[in-house]
């Protein structure tokens, strides 16, 4: 793996690599699409809701990928993304927007930092601008120019509460929101622990703004059982093995190494739309 865009001493690897950050994923999924072009492109052309499973697939091989993959892996799949994304479009959105990727870049990195900050260590202002710096990949990886993305991480934070403050979310926004927090999965009524928790740990993470416009309900009650549930996993999750934490990381991306590994470049589709 030294043939990547990143080395295993920078932060988007040390931060990445935690399998934990899947069970927070929906808080990412859910703050990008409370922008409405991008609720509704997700609404108009994605397939969460008939495999849910596969869309995670899909989006978690991208980003192992970017993070971890060599350059050549990286660069195929997001060459598949960017052709994907050339399709998706409709009345007053397109896919391959700058500014839609520079959101979704960023709702990536926030929410990756204040997991590790709940689950780790709250990381210091110098690691915060060095992971964010690393983290504009998830962007200009799909073709945003360099340019677009805030300079610095002070300017990123001034993007990001500005950005909260003008999102007005749809009907497409919600409905997706039901689609990510309700799936349908093998297993029916055994998966209902499990997605409890990761309904709370979503609605936990989203700012309180975006939380309201979604309609969940958020009390005392719901907010003990949350840092409950942050304190729980952070007593024993840190403490697995290291292998045991990125195991999630090593599957997916040894399942995508074989289908690469099977398809001409130009033929491997993996689905992330």
């Amino acid at each position: 793996m030294g043939d990547g865009y990143f080395e295993d001493g920078d932060l988007i690897r040390t931060v990445g690599r935690e399998g934990l950050l899947i069970a927070v994923g929906g808080a990412a999924s859910l703050l990008q699409t409370a922008h409405p072009k991008i609720a509704q492109g997700v609404y108009d052309h994605s397939y969460t809701a008939r495999d849910p499973l596969g869309r995670l697939r899909g989006t978690m091989q991208w980003l192992y990928a970017v993070e971890f993959g060599s350059r050549e892996e990286a660069d195929r799949l997001s060459a598949v993304v960017r052709r994907m994304h050339t399709t998706v479009t409709g009345e007053g959105y397109r896919a391959d927007d700058p500014e839609l990727q520079v959101w979704v870049a960023a709702t990536l990195f926030a929410t990756a930092a204040h997991a590790y900050r709940l689950f780790f260590r709250a990381l210091t202002r110098e690691e915060l601008a060095d992971y964010y710096e690393q983290s504009k990949v998830f962007a200009t990886i799909l073709g945003c120019p360099y340019a677009m993305m805030p300079a610095t991480y002070a300017d990123f934070r001034e993007y990001y509460a500005r950005t909260l403050a003008e999102l007005r979310i749809s009907d497409a926004s919600r409905a997706i929101a039901d689609q990510v927090l309700h799936p349908r999965l093998p297993g029916g009524p055994l998966n209902r622990p499990g997605l409890a928790a990761i309904r709370l740990l979503t609605a936990g993470l989203m700012p309180e703004p975006i939380r309201r416009q979604y309609g969940w309900r958020w009390d005392r009650a719901r907010q003990v059982r949350f840092h409950l549930l942050v304190r729980s996993l952070r007593l024993v999750y840190p403490r697995l093995p290291l292998p045991v934490r990125t195991l999630p990381r090593d599957r997916y991306l040894q399942d995508l190494r074989r289908r690469l590994d099977r398809a001409p470049a130009r033929r491997t589709t993996p689905r992330t739309a």
